[in-house]
């Protein structure tokens, strides 16, 4: 997974033994990343986002966090 234009990004490491329960990565853009695992009975939603401190990036990443296009 990865973006072959570019090298930088989110990522995120699962234990070896947890991999099996990985069930989906959805890469939404080079900075957001979710990770959908099913522990037990429970689904866990993991989140991993690279959140500049200002700038015009931060407000893009912001609309779409938020949902927006």
């Amino acid at each position: 997974m990865g973006s072959k234009a570019k090298a930088d990004g989110v990522g995120i490491f699962v234990v070896q033994k947890w991999g099996d329960s990985v069930v989906s990565v959805e890469r939404h853009s080079e900075r957001i990343l979710v990770l959908k695992m099913i522990l037990g009975d429970c689904l866990l939603n993991v989140f991993t986002v690279y959140a500049p401190y200002s700038g015009k990036t931060k407000r893009m990443l912001w609309i779409v966090v938020n949902g927006g296009s």
